[in-house]
């Protein structure tokens, strides 16, 4: 994921396609570091987002508007005095640096004909947007940035605009820009070579470590595309395939310049991972999605992230509490193991207490030890003795100590048994967190810690109302898959749900979600059970994995003991299968 120079080259491509020649109507700032430009035309009515945030810097078309604050920031109040009406001259992009320059025509208060340029800099920590006069003079810029906080450059009014060269890379651009004869394409070819043998860098490093603009993405594409490792040191590649990644790279800049993009978004696990403005040819076609454009491609997939990020945020409190309880029973786990793996010392002390006392008769005073043959195994034993005591009183000694033991190990038998019970439970709770994909999934989820005692009800709070359904998936053979989002709908879904006759699938010995699949009496094919063995795979502590093992039954034979925690279960009869967590290409039912 990365919004790199080509993208910006799509957008620019893009925005000079839908602004160009139209009108400026509304400016707002709805955050402190982004802009809603309304522009009207041709093109009819469409909303340009320019964001300058310091963790997701974006620029795009979007249909969606936002809630602007009462009281107007004082940047967004200088560009409504100098650009409200100002209509869009062009829209261009610095070689492929990731800034974005917005040329505007204006009628001052004299009415005089004016420019000013609006420049947004799309670089993480680093991203601004600067309003600068025809002169590359800046009157205001969204964040103000002194001398104190930067010693590259300065971003404050009245100071002169310019791109600071803080890396070594070169234009790839100007590498390739007028290259129309064979000789001076031979030359670039040359240029670019040279770029990539100076860098003593894995490939794909070399290539985004040596050009502006490309991402790590984009060079391990042109590395794929190529045939060439991308791991592969640069220094050492052979005559033949230096050739092959020089002509993908000229490739690129030229489909660049002609405004040739391919917008796509490419999934793992049906969430989206990684997006570029070419085609990533290293994806399959069933893991990739394509957009007509590139503002498009941006708000769906970082609509997407934001689902994923903003649940992450909302269940911090709950990951939080579970976590903190985890530690502790592991902690209280470990020790218990270690008290019980002391008492496995029991028996000896049994067997030194009856050998005393069948044999102890010879013993002579004050004697340290005594020899012995343990009749339970025909080899002699020296049995240690306190010389202040009789043969009798060292074997009442043993036995106390045996029973003591033995007393320990009943206990700790049982607590470690609600121990383990106790962690596997929270941990199951804490693949039910990472299932979550809405609200209201978290809501059932708090509601199982409240009943499990480790957050308390406040006052007279009344439960909240559970509205979170299971997933519900379709097989490539028309099958109703069902699959649990926590522990309440596991239990749910298996004994109130599912019928006798039903399959049951879990992953074996790791927290996951109860899959179901409808089976109506029939006799299941076999795509049936794998695909509902990955379901069950991907909804687990195992999600990512490439080989997971999968318990699978019909429901008549999962039964759930007396007292255990909610979603535990016990089976005796079933089949496994061993099968990945990629779950591409099963239909998901909303």
């Amino acid at each position: 994921m990365a919004f790199d120079g080509v993208t910006i080259a799509g957008i620019v491509s893009e925005l000079n396609e839908k602004l160009v020649g139209n009108r400026i109507y509304k400016i707002a700032q709805p955050e402190k570091d982004e802009l809603i430009l309304t522009v009207k035309g041709s093109c009819g009515q469409v909303r340009l987002l320019m964001s300058a945030d310091a963790s997701l810097p974006l620029l795009y078309l979007t249909e969606e508007n936002k809630t602007s604050p009462m009281t107007a920031p004082n940047f967004c109040m200088l560009l409504r005095k100098h650009l409200q009406n100002a209509r869009i001259i062009s829209v261009t992009q610095p070689g492929l640096e990731r800034i974005v320059r917005f040329e505007l025509e204006h009628l001052n208060e004299m009415g005089d004909l004016c420019r000013k340029f609006l420049i947004i800099e799309l670089m993480g920590k680093h991203s601004n947007i600067i309003f600068c006069d025809d002169k590359d003079m800046i009157i205001d810029s969204i964040k103000h940035i002194s001398g104190m906080v930067s010693s590259v450059r300065e971003v404050l009014p009245g100071r002169t605009y310019f791109i600071p060269k803080t890396q070594d890379k070169a234009e790839l651009l100007e590498c390739m820009a007028d290259k129309a004869a064979m000789a001076d394409k031979t030359a670039a070819a040359g240029e670019i070579a040279a770029v990539l043998k100076a860098k003593s860098l894995p490939l794909y490093k070399a290539i985004y470590m040596g050009f502006t603009g490309i991402s790590p993405c984009i060079a391990q594409e042109l590395c794929c595309r190529a045939g060439i490792d991308a791991d592969l040191p640069s220094a050492e590649l052979a005559e033949e395939a230096l050739g092959r990644i020089v002509s993908e790279i000229g490739g690129l800049a030229d489909r660049i310049k002609k405004g040739s993009f391919c917008f796509n978004v490419v999934y793992e696990n049906k969430q989206p991972v990684e997006y570029a403005a070419i085609q990533l040819s290293s994806y399959t076609q069933d893991q990739s999605r394509n957009f007509e454009s590139v503002s498009a491609l941006l708000e769906y997939y970082y609509a997407e992230k934001n689902v994923i990020t903003r649940i992450r945020q909302r269940s911090v409190d709950l990951r939080k509490i579970v976590q903190t309880a985890l530690e502790r029973n592991v902690k209280k786990y470990d020790l218990q193991m270690k008290q019980l793996q002391d008492t496995e010392k029991r028996e000896k002390y049994r067997i030194y207490g009856e050998l005393l006392n069948a044999y102890g008769y010879g013993v002579e005073t004050g004697a340290r030890s005594m020899e012995a043959l343990n009749y339970y195994d025909n080899q002699m034993i020296t049995i240690p003795l306190d010389p202040m005591l009789s043969a009798g009183e060292n074997a009442k000694k043993y036995f106390d100590k045996y029973q003591k033991l033995k007393r320990t190990y009943e206990a700790l038998t049982t607590l470690t048994k609600e121990t383990k019970e106790e962690i596997d439970h929270l941990e199951s709770v804490s693949t039910s967190l990472d299932i979550a994909l809405k609200e209201e999934d978290l809501v059932q989820i708090k509601e199982e810690l409240i009943e499990s005692g480790y957050i308390r009800r406040k006052g007279n709070a009344k439960r909240e109302k559970i509205t979170s359904r299971p997933f519900h998936y379709v097989s490539s053979d028309g099958y109703h898959i069902y699959v649990g989002k926590n522990n309440y709908q596991n239990e749910e879904l298996t004994f109130k749900f599912a019928t006798g006759n039903d399959w049951w699938f879990h992953t074996k010995g790791i927290p996951g979600s109860h899959v179901v699949v409808k089976a109506d009496n029939d006799e299941l094919p076999d795509r049936v059970f794998e695909e509902a063995g990955k379901l069950a795979a991907h909804y687990s502590q195992a999600r990512g994995q490439e080989k997971v093992e999968i318990d699978y039954t019909q429901k008549k034979n999962v039964k759930k003991p007396n007292g255990s925690k909610p979603g535990f279960v016990v089976y005796y009869t079933n089949y496994s299968l061993v099968i990945d967590s990629d779950i591409t290409g099963i239909e998901q039912v909303e």
